[in-house]
């Protein structure tokens, strides 16, 4: 049987290439997204891998929609859950801050990948590479913060790590184990055309630490080239 890969905001950039990579090697790959329909990139890899490749909706700031993706795959094993969806959130600087921005980005980028876990974690715990990972941010790195500003998506990302070191904590008696990424610059829509990596090469060296995943490393925080950043 197969291995299973589920990911998260799957349609474009990083997720989109991890869909790609994992379809070549030779995992089942479940791509989830808001609007399957109108996901062009993803509906011609499903033409070319009919077999290997589920498309399914999910809006990760819809708890019904979460709820119901774990109804479909009814403990469908997962070997590697792959929360990637996520938002830079409106770019505010100090005064400019709302609670709704704010509020807004911390549900996306933080509380979302949580509960999903929740609702997905016995899945991953009947797997056999049990593992869970996180594409946070280096900006989420408070001893990194040199620059101030980015409130919103710095705090969020932040309280990701947090969230997936407690995780490390509390699924290590039953296998699990954490990956906490960052993804690097990365040209995508987010990243813009200035950024540094391909999503390519981005997640070529995310999947490298991936593998390398296990109870000794679960819960740090590493960048795609498998350097370890401080919190």
């Amino acid at each position: 049987m197969s291995k299973v890969v589920l990911i998260t905001g799957a349609n474009r950039g990083i997720g989109l290439e991890f869909v790609h990579h994992y379809l070549k090697a030779d995992y089942k790959v479940f791509a989830c997204c808001r609007s399957p329909e109108g996901a062009s990139e993803l509906l011609s890899a499903k033409q070319a891998h009919s077999d290997q490749l589920e498309i399914m909706p999910l809006d990760v700031k819809s708890e019904p929609m979460m709820e119901a993706l774990s109804h479909t795959l009814n403990g469908q094993p997962i070997d590697i859950l792959i929360h990637n969806a996520g938002v830079s959130g409106p770019s505010a600087s100090f005064g400019q801050v709302t609670e709704e921005g704010w509020l807004d980005t911390l549900k996306t980028n933080t509380l979302s990948p949580l509960l999903l876990t929740q609702l997905l974690v016995e899945s991953v715990v009947s797997s056999t590479e049990k593992k869970i990972v996180l594409i946070t941010s280096k900006m989420g790195s408070i001893a990194d913060n040199g620059r101030g500003g980015s409130y919103m998506y710095r705090s969020s990302k932040a309280a990701l790590n947090a969230v997936g070191k407690s995780l490390s904590r509390d699924l290590s008696s039953r296998g699990v184990k954490i990956g906490i990424l960052h993804p690097g610059w990365v040209k995508t829509e987010m990243g813009g055309s200035n950024a540094l990596i391909s999503t390519k090469e981005s997640v070529s060296g995310m999947c490298r630490v991936i593998d390398g995943l296990d109870q000794s490393n679960s819960g740090q925080f590493f960048a795609y080239d498998g350097s370890e950043i401080p919190w």
